[in-house]
């Protein structure tokens, strides 16, 4: 049993299939993998699916108990608030973290909502002679402008190189974390960047959506896979806000590109005019970044279609365009 549809859990649950074991995954949301949004986290549901792990969404442990008569569990019986019991030999918790900031608390610095450290650009406190990095700080989201907490391996990594530079007086800015990260499931991938169409909509955030399912590589070469990639982007200026992408191939790399782009405030129509190694082992001649530009880069689909259609064949469907709170069909 694993509690828990993070990055943590997923990869738990893979390990211990591949052990030959019964895994099921008990997540209180009604989707696994919170940074994706729910029609591409549904892909992932597949995913386990497919290898047999049983899920349980929107359900959550409500207790452990000891097996009654007739429960052949070795460690516990996990109880649902759905009233599902569930027997376990063993039990892992993936719930997430939160910051262990009683050291900083009980120096007087300043926590914020969330619980974290509050630090400025040059990971200072509110005392300029501490500076704290990683899991247990707040940060500004670069996009919403929010604080947040996200702990990830690579923001900690840069943080702690930039507050060396301060504490020796070589004056280096954080310029905020954009929550690129990447998890292997089974035969899948799923990678994304900065905002998510449900932290947008809750931001008050205007943003156009793209979907698309391009091929791995060129379609004529043999083991080309699709990849399933949502594309966000501000109405009327076109600048990129977050992408995410799911597949069995090519889906990391794309999201790095992706990510390169939101950073450096590259709009939509930028995509379009970006050269990216191409061999039709390792992609095509229209790369699926590319592709994302081409779709999303005229004013002129940015306006509601009257009936679905077809605009980029069958090995890269562009599915949806959305704006405000409809869908728009293409």
């Amino acid at each position: 049993m694993v509690v828990g549809g993070g990055y943590i859990g997923l990869e738990m649950a893979e390990q211990l299939r591949r052990r030959g074991l019964g895994v099921t995954v008990v997540e209180a949301a009604t989707q696994v993998m919170a940074p994706l949004d729910p029609e591409m986290a549904s892909w992932l549901h597949q995913e386990l699916r497919r290898n047999e792990v049983t899920l349980h969404l929107g359900d959550s442990v409500a207790a452990f108990e000891s097996p009654r008569d007739g429960e052949a569990a070795r460690a516990s019986v996990v109880v649902l608030k759905s009233g599902t019991r569930i027997e376990a030999d063993t039990v892992v918790l993936g719930l997430g973290v939160r910051p262990e900031v009683s050291l900083a608390k009980n120096a007087g610095l300043e926590l914020g909502q969330l619980g974290g450290i509050r630090v400025n650009e040059f990971l200072q406190t509110n005392d300029p002679r501490i500076w704290a990095v990683g899991d247990a700080v707040e940060v500004r989201d670069r996009v919403t402008g929010f604080w947040s907490i996200i702990p990830l391996a690579g923001p900690a990594n840069r943080q702690g190189r930039i507050a060396a530079d301060n504490i020796f007086q070589r004056t280096s800015r954080y310029e905020g974390t954009w929550g690129t990260a990447v998890l292997r499931l089974f035969d899948l991938t799923a990678a994304c960047t900065r905002a998510n169409e449900k932290m947008l909509r809750k931001a008050g955030i205007p943003c156009e959506v793209l979907h698309l399912h391009p091929g791995s590589h060129a379609g004529y070469y043999p083991g080309a896979e699709p990849i399933a990639m949502k594309v966000l982007f501000a109405p009327g200026t076109g600048r990129l806000l977050g992408a995410q992408a799911v597949g069995a191939e090519g889906r990391d790399k794309r999201i790095d590109v992706l990510a390169t782009a939101v950073q450096r405030g590259m709009s939509v129509q930028d995509l379009a005019e970006l050269e990216l190694a191409y061999a039709p082992p390792f992609g095509s001649a229209k790369d699926p970044v590319n592709m994302g530009a081409i779709r999303g880069g005229s004013p002129a689909l940015w306006r509601p279609a009257s009936r679905p259609r077809s605009v980029l064949g069958s090995r890269s469907a562009f599915v949806s365009r959305r704006s405000g709170a409809r869908t728009k069909a293409w």
